[in-house]
């Protein structure tokens, strides 16, 4: 990294390390400060202090190469996805990176789904598209890594599983894999806060170890980032404003056909033919979601994006991509379409066809209802 390393020394929030000769390279730590009791680096001061975010001069691959040393290893993987972002949030190579390891897919923040949700479809939905991705898990289990919801279940599976092998947590950035990380520490050992937290994509830059035991450790892993991402085209603002903080309240639009509801200026969806009928919409409650005829949604589109449709904000309307669409056709079964990163709408009725628009690269998919 263009200066010379403590190499016996990692810094206790992001496991990147020390150094410090080269106050612009990842690792920072100012000569006076080595011999702290905690030993932190400036990004993690920063961050844990002033909630201030650094780049690092670290490419998507650098950061694969780092999950790819898990395949050399004899461990237990925990992957974990984001309930609301599972395609966003999954690695997709990852199959290729575990090696003969076991893997169990964990979901974290089961505790935003509204109360009705049928868990075993969901679990059942979460099985399948990990399988159709490459990846064969041993089980899947819903958690809160805010609220501890699920953390029982899951604690027995990874001492069941792992076998007194390490284990390392894996996930995209933004999946919520410190909390969880923080949370099953603190209920395994009291220790609280193990790991820096952040609403933001890559702060962890290199393995984390925290022993389970005499013989093994718990690894955080660096968040992965996956350009699939809807976050990754929005600013820190507005990723506060499309992350839910509570549980998701369903909005419901009677629609007929030829009319559009616009997700903020996210996404948008086009009501293109049949009968009248619910349009049940599960976003974050701080998102607005706006209705419009279709033949003036493009006009209300180009003159209000980044304004009355919002996010993306105003600060961050260039960065975001292009709209793409992608039609389905609905027919019998009570269905949910799926948009990455923001929620889920679902239709009830027979013989529709609906349009969805989202960013390229962020893969509108369908499946059974789970409510």
């Amino acid at each position: 990294m263009g200066s010379e390393k403590n190499e016996n020394v990692t810094c206790q929030g992001c496991g990147v390390t020390i150094q410090s000769n080269d106050k612009n390279q990842p690792g920072f730590v100012p000569a006076s400060a080595l011999s702290n009791d905690e030993v932190i680096c400036q990004r993690c001061f920063r961050l844990k202090h002033y909630n201030e975010v650094q780049d690092v001069p670290y490419t998507d691959h650098d950061f694969l190469q780092l999950i790819s040393q898990i395949g050399e290893t004899n461990s237990l993987i925990v992957k974990l996805v984001d309930i609301f972002d599972f395609s966003g949030s999954f690695i997709k190579s990852l199959h290729r990176l575990t090696g003969n390891n076991k893997v169990i897919l964990v979901a974290n923040k089961v505790d935003l789904l509204p109360k009705s949700t049928n868990r075993g479809k969901l679990i059942q939905w979460l099985k399948k598209s990990a399988a159709d991705l490459g990846l064969t898990v041993q089980d899947v289990y819903l958690t809160s890594a805010k609220t501890g919801q699920g953390f029982d279940r899951v604690k027995e599976a990874i001492e069941h599983h792992r076998d007194g092998e390490d284990v390392y947590v894996v996930g995209s950035t933004n999946v919520g894999k410190s909390t969880f990380i923080n949370y099953l520490i603190n209920e395994s050992t009291g220790l609280k806060e193990a790991i820096t937290t952040s609403y933001f994509p890559g702060t962890t830059l290199g393995f984390i170890d925290i022993p389970l035991d005499e013989t093994s450790s718990l690894y955080d892993t660096p968040g992965v980032i996956n350009r699939g991402q809807i976050t990754h085209y929005l600013s820190n603002e507005d990723i506060k404003t499309i992350t839910p903080t509570k549980e998701i309240k369903p909005q419901v639009f009677q629609l007929n056909s030829g009319q559009t509801l616009f997700i903020g200026g996210m996404a948008r969806i086009d009501f293109i033919k049949g009968d009248r009928q619910p349009f049940v919409c599960y976003f974050s409650n701080q998102i607005t979601i706006h209705r419009t005829k279709l033949e003036k949604a493009d006009q209300l589109y180009s003159d209000h994006f980044g304004e009355l449709l919002s996010p993306p904000s105003a600060s961050s309307v260039d960065e975001y991509p292009p709209l793409k669409e992608k039609t389905f056709k609905i027919s019998g079964d009570k269905t949910d379409i799926v948009l990455p990163g923001l929620g889920w709408v679902t239709l009830t009725g027979d013989d529709v066809t609906v349009s969805i628009a989202t960013p390229d690269n962020v893969p509108v998919s369908r499946r059974s209802a789970i409510i």
